[in-house]
């Protein structure tokens, strides 16, 4: 395709504004009533606030900043095993935190240990790779990153697919400590040359099942296969997501030590008990209606509807906006520019209604998005647990309608009924 241009617009540098958050919910505390299983020998003991860390006052007064008041379930239990410098496997529902979970103790470790990247070299040698699969998603954990740094000389980057390579080197080249990358770009970026991994002490894979199955996998077994990767037992692998398949659960063997731990908050792949769930019988053809009478009937309220197809992403959007619902779309034929206006335009309420495939299912962390519609139900059960997790996060409440056509979703009804049964 022709040369890609695109250079997205630079993160804010104000204090307010990096450490912009949104409120938790009301159901906030009810986190803990969770159960949380911690498999594996000898787990160090949980977390009960963050003032009980060893971690130096700067990243304290970060973690304060950033709204973090006490530890969710599985901040508790993960950070401690990440500070004893385990590997660790870590299943929670969507919304609870795991970002956090992972980014909290690699900058307290980094901090204590020092870290060495310096600017304008040519080959950067970050201490931290945070890799996961859509340029949205990394980018949020960038943001997020700069939070818990804020104040000090750890730098993290990130690079993805769409934009300029040229601006990616660019950031690259001025000192990289935690790169957050999507792993087509991070490998292009190593064969380059631009990034050495025998410095990497953290290797996190968010939305771990995802980079372990087919659409990722040979990826990863690439990256931890490269002459300068550290060995495993030489590195600590972090591995999050809301669903662990157990065949996942085999792969990610290849990844971690043997004596990993694995803590599952709550129900390993169990949706988010936050979220209000419905489900509509609807045959194909009447789905367009259906799907104008809902939305006729929730107002202005911020809806993300889910589509099979990216054709189908822009033709409900066309279509919503002839019947005046002001609609936007977000798919992978996007261009990347495209791609982020839409998410600008949702998030600010512009276009309340985004139309989306599978690329905006996991990890994006969008403030007050009241409603998830599954106008297509997807293939998997763990993928309509990540959809519906776009709202109720965070302990707010919200709600998820799906269409079931028993012509094409007949394969999804034994498993959606164990999961609304839960």
């Amino acid at each position: 395709g022709p040369r890609v241009t695109y250079v997205p617009p630079p993160p804010p540098d104000d204090e307010q504004a990096i450490f912009a958050r949104y409120q938790t919910g009301m159901n906030f505390d009810k986190y803990d009533e969770n159960i949380v299983e911690v498999s594996g020998l000898d787990p160090p003991a949980a977390l009960m606030n963050f003032a009980d860390t060893n971690i130096c006052h700067t990243l304290t007064v970060n973690i304060a900043k950033a709204g973090y008041s006490k530890p969710t379930p599985v901040q508790k239990y993960s950070i401690p095993i990440i500070l004893a410098g385990r590997d660790l496997m870590a299943c929670a529902q969507t919304g609870s935190g795991k970002t956090a979970a992972f980014l909290v103790p690699v900058v307290a470790q980094m901090m204590r240990d020092g870290v060495t990247a310096s600017s304008f070299k040519e080959q950067q040698e970050p201490e931290c790779i945070i890799t996961a699969p859509t340029r949205e998603l990394v980018n949020q954990i960038f943001l997020e990153a700069r939070k818990f740094v804020y104040g000090t000389c750890i730098r993290p980057v990130v690079i993805y697919g769409g934009t300029q390579t040229d601006h990616s080197i660019r950031q690259i080249k001025q000192g990289c400590n935690i790169l957050c990358a999507t792993p087509g770009r991070l490998l292009d970026f190593i064969g380059r040359g631009k990034i050495g991994l025998h410095n990497v002490k953290y290797l996190v894979l968010d939305e771990a099942d995802r980079m372990l199955d087919m659409g990722f996998g040979a990826d990863m077994k690439k990256l931890v296969s490269f002459p300068d990767m550290p060995q495993k037992n030489k590195r600590q692998t972090l591995m999050f997501s809301a669903t662990f398949p157990e065949e996942v659960q085999r792969l990610a063997g290849e990844f971690l030590k043997p004596d990993f731990l694995f803590v599952v908050v709550g129900r390993a792949g169990g949706a988010c008990s936050d979220v209000q769930q419905n489900i509509l019988e609807v045959s194909q053809y009447f789905k367009r209606d259906k799907l104008i009478e809902i939305l006729h009937s929730i107002g202005n309220e911020r809806t993300l509807v889910f589509v099979d197809t990216k054709k189908k992403a822009d033709f409900i959007a066309c279509f919503l906006c002839q019947e005046n619902i002001p609609a936007t779309s977000i798919h992978g034929d996007r261009e990347q520019r495209e791609r982020e206006i839409a998410l600008r335009d949702f998030r600010s309420g512009k276009c309340p209604v985004l139309v989306a495939t599978s690329v905006a299912a996991r990890g994006l962390d969008i403030e007050s998005v009241q409603h998830v519609i599954n106008f297509d139900l997807p293939s998997t059960i763990e993928e309509y647990v990540h959809r519906i997790g776009r709202t109720g996060r965070c302990g707010n409440t919200g709600r998820a309608v799906g269409f079931f056509d028993s012509n094409s979703d007949g394969h999804l009804a034994q498993p959606l009924v164990k999961v609304l049964s839960d």
